[in-house]
């Protein structure tokens, strides 16, 4: 094997820092091909059938998480930096105006997770004929191997059966191969350090530069293993294996935008079955837990995809969150999709301009962990000299005792969650998990939550427990 692609292997995909984005065996003559481990979270793997000839691109150049590939704000000058209306904001990255808002025309907003913004510019780029498809996360057409799947959408129509957040993993290896091998111009919807890699592969991959001409990047907590939406379908009778589809941001009218539900479909005691439940009363949905999250999310500082045309996400604020149907943060770099948005102001879409301020605070938690956080977990670490990516965030542990205690705990979560699950399936029985999870999560509420917290998790871990045992 290539030294290059054998120094891939041995530190980012060794070490766990993998984000299973698939760019790396997209590359022509990659001996790798993508993967599903048992942790339900996808990994390059060496396939024998695959022989490496004359490799041009060097995998650790395009991979977001190999040693050197700190390049968010970098990228972002070299791309946008040179608009005379842009501005730099060490969280938002270079943009032009960040906004809340949504969609008014027809059934995005509906629709879509939040407001729909994100489906609703992918749809006007198409109108526009500024391109020919859309790159973009929908239901897998072999439901039985996956739920979902990156596919392109050529029309409106086909774009809106793409509606709605996928919190499940992904990867881009074949749809990246079909634009290689398709004249045309391409829009792509990605998480962050999906749209950093295809950066990063566009400035050695001329096709790729050339056909890719948007991208959209979505604000991202963290990606998610198929654990799960199999748990959520599990806690509500439906086992792993007989889960067929899920919808993770069902709305739940009169609820403020952030009590959402989950709707799943799938057989229950042999019968087909759809079920649904706020995501509040399941056991494995507080995204602060941090359960069934890639390693490599926990050193990732690039929360509003810095790198995206425009980022779009909830706009998790007091004033907009009352809100059921969802309202949108949007943060436009491009000029071409800043026009798009001046055009329909008031016309097809409602938005107001916020202060980078207002957008930090949409997301101020996600940003605690990926930068004060991260700079703790660099520091861990760099004392233990174990291998771990360069980030724009330095190491340091200058942080209270009890800030320190909250990060270990959360990752001590996020890793416990995978062995729990494992032996709940072994078990056949998610009553395990919770009873393996539950000692862990009192320790974690002893130092974040007051009493009341732990009262409420006891209700819920009740509530499961009926369900998942039929009493």
């Amino acid at each position: 094997m290539d030294e290059h692609f054998k120094e891939l292997m041995d530190t980012v995909v060794k070490n766990d820092y993998c984000i299973g984005c698939g760019i790396c065996a997209s590359l022509p003559n990659s001996p790798l091909s993508m993967k599903m481990n048992e942790d339900g979270r996808y990994k390059p793997v060496i396939d024998k059938n695959l022989k490496e000839e004359g490799l041009k691109i060097n995998p650790l150049t395009v991979c977001p998480f190999s040693k050197n590939n700190n390049k968010e704000t970098e990228i972002g000058e070299k791309i946008f930096g040179r608009e005379n209306r842009i501005r730099f904001n060490e969280y938002l990255g270079y943009y032009i105006k960040s906004y809340a808002g949504y969609v008014s025309e027809g059934s995005y907003r509906k629709n879509g997770s939040s407001g729909g913004m994100g489906n609703w510019i992918a749809s006007q780029l198409l109108k526009h004929n500024l391109v020919d498809g859309v790159i973009h996360v929908k239901d897998a057409k072999d439901k039985d191997k996956l739920l979902f799947e990156y596919q392109i959408s050529n029309n409106i129509n086909e774009l809106l059966q793409g509606s709605k957040s996928k919190y499940y993993p992904i990867e881009l290896s074949q749809v990246l191969k079909i634009v290689k091998e398709n004249v045309g111009r391409y829009a792509l919807v990605g998480i962050p350090c999906f749209i950093k890699g295809v950066r990063l592969l566009a400035e050695q991959d001329e096709i790729i530069k050339d056909r890719i001409k948007f991208t959209i990047g979505l604000v991202c907590g963290h990606l998610k293993s198929d654990m799960f939406a199999k748990s959520m379908g599990w806690q509500l009778g439906i086992e792993p294996d007989a889960l067929e589809s899920i919808d993770f941001r069902k709305k739940l009218s009169g609820q403020p935008a952030n009590n959402y539900a989950i709707e799943v479909k799938g057989r229950k005691d042999g019968i087909k079955s759809k079920l649904s439940s706020p995501t509040r009363d399941l056991y494995t949905t507080n995204w602060g837990h941090g359960f069934f999250k890639y390693n490599a999310c926990e050193f990732c500082d690039d929360i509003m995809a810095e790198t995206a045309d425009v980022t779009v996400g909830d706009a998790w604020l007091p004033e907009y969150k009352k809100d059921s149907m969802g309202t949108n943060i949007i943060v436009a770099r491009n000029p071409i999709i800043q026009r798009i948005l001046d055009e329909n102001i008031d016309k097809k879409i409602y938005i107001e301009e916020i202060s980078s301020e207002k957008a930090y605070e949409s997301q101020a938690g996600g940003f605690r962990h990926r930068r004060e956080g991260l700079s703790h977990r660099l520091y861990l670490k760099d004392k233990k000299n174990e291998w771990r990516p360069n980030k724009r965030v330095e190491p340091a542990s200058r942080i209270s005792l009890k800030r320190q205690k909250i990060y270990e705990k959360r990752t001590l979560l996020s890793k416990e969650s995978f062995n729990a699950y494992k032996v709940a399936i072994e078990k056949k029985d998610f009553g395990t998990f919770i009873n393996y999870m539950d000692p862990l999560i009192k320790e974690y509420y002893k130092i974040t939550a007051p009493p009341f917290a732990i009262k409420a998790l006891r209700k819920v871990k009740r509530g499961i427990l009926k369900i998942v045992r039929n009493e």
